[in-house]
């Protein structure tokens, strides 16, 4: 009897490329004031504030696994002989192939980009002065978080336990029992998660701004022109080809026990079977942002000095103020997926057995009994979710291996975050 057994375990390409993120908030206020100034004195305020917060995530991952496992206790003979009982029984043959793909995940917590609280005040000033306060005040909030996964998984996997020859032995019984002849393929591919959440409790209030002219002297000219700008801007996108192209075999059959004389001839083989699952789990956006949506605002103008021009109404322009208010939050998620799966070549065999010109004795009778041939195959994709608000009620695709129910702290604890 010759045996030969081969297990292999091929956990070769996993990779994991993570991003976790946290920006902190500046919440500065803003006071600009033109005030107590002499008469006839001319007072000028022009301030442009700008600020950005900026976030970039980008991953690529290109995978590519092979794997070509063999497992062989076939392909044993026994000829020739005289005398005697003949026997080949063969081990099992198993193969055991697992590849895991973990790729690129972001993660970002930023708290909204905002200057906090505006206040803009002309008062005090003497007969006729001129007053002005120009203001442009910009807050931006970018995040952006990209994946790509290129992903190809080719596993050949043979586990043989047949062809067997028993052949022109005389005299005894011929016996040929093979064992059991077992593939399992799992692959799975985890890739391409983005999670973000801008703002919150703290930074989702509204800022107040207030603008007042108040208590000048008569015959000024009071002005204030602001323009106030809150944008929050968020992307993300996923990209994954994944290929899979399994192979599996598993073979106890095609053995042979023929021109034997004397005794019985037995053929006997194993279970064969092929178990080959697939998981794809891709392109999922997670975003939960809140910024605020506009200022609370105060524009007084009041108390102030008679017009000593005496202009009618319509063509007094003494005292002004000038607002643009603009608060804009955009999200955009996208996906793109595409999935191969290839596992048409899934063979688990127990016959072609030959048993034939055989001589027994007069009450011995040839015999083929041959085990089961199974093939057990799953394709599971998942993917291609874009989720704005709470994550909560989310729930992971579950997978071979993993847990992925979702909840965020176990999703980052899972990437080792």
């Amino acid at each position: 009897m010759n045996k030969f057994t081969r297990k292999l375990v091929a956990g070769a390409a996993t990779t994991a490329m993570l991003f976790n993120t946290v920006l902190a908030p500046a919440f500065a206020t803003t006071t600009i004031q033109i005030t107590g100034n002499g008469a006839g004195s001319d007072n000028w305020s022009d301030v442009s504030q700008t600020t950005t917060t900026t976030v970039n995530q980008n991953n690529s991952a290109n995978v590519s696994t092979t794997v070509d496992a063999d497992a062989s206790t076939g392909g044993n003979d026994a000829n020739f002989n005289t005398g005697g009982n003949v026997l080949i029984h063969t081990g099992d043959a198993d193969v055991t192939a697992e590849v895991q793909n973990i790729l690129n995940s972001n993660s970002a917590t930023v708290d909204c980009c905002v200057s906090g609280d505006t206040d803009v005040e002309i008062s005090g000033n003497g007969a006729f002065s001129d007053n002005t306060v120009l203001l442009d005040q910009t807050a931006t909030t970018a995040v952006g978080q990209t994946n790509y996964a290129n992903v190809s998984n080719y596993v050949d996997a043979d586990a043989k336990t047949g062809h067997n020859d028993a052949l022109k032995n005389t005299g005894g019984d011929v016996t040929l029992v093979t064992g059991n002849a077992k593939v399992d393929v799992d692959v799975t591919t985890l890739a391409n998660v983005n999670s973000a959440t801008v703002g919150g409790a703290q930074s989702a209030s509204n800022p107040s701004a207030s603008f007042v002219i108040i208590g000048n002297g008569a015959g000024t000219d009071n002005y204030i022109g602001a323009t106030l700008a809150k944008v929050t801007s968020l992307d993300q996108a996923n990209y994954a080809s994944i290929v899979n192209d399994v192979d599996a075999d598993a073979k106890t059959g095609g053995n042979d026990a023929g021109f034997n004389t004397g005794g019985d001839a037995v053929i006997a083989t194993g279970n064969a079977t092929v178990w080959a699952d697939v998981n794809n789990a891709v392109n999922f956006n997670f975003a939960d942002v809140d910024c605020g949506c506009t200022w609370d605002v105060l524009a007084k103008i009041a108390g102030n000095g008679a017009d000593v021009d005496h202009e009618w109404w319509w063509d007094s322009t003494d005292n002004t103020i000038t607002l643009n208010l603009d608060s804009v939050q955009a999200m955009g998620q996208g996906n793109g997926a595409y999935l191969y799966n290839d596992l048409d070549d899934l063979d688990a065999k127990t016959g072609y057995n030959d048993l034939e010109s055989n001589t027994a004795d007069v009450d011995g009778d040839p015999a083929v009994i041959t085990g089961n041939a199974t093939v057990n195959s799953g394709v599971e994709n998942s993917g291609n979710v874009n989720t704005i608000g709470d994550f909560a009620p989310f729930q992971m695709p579950e997978m071979p291996h993993f847990d992925f129910s979702f909840n965020m702290s176990a999703l980052w604890a899972f990437f080792g975050m």
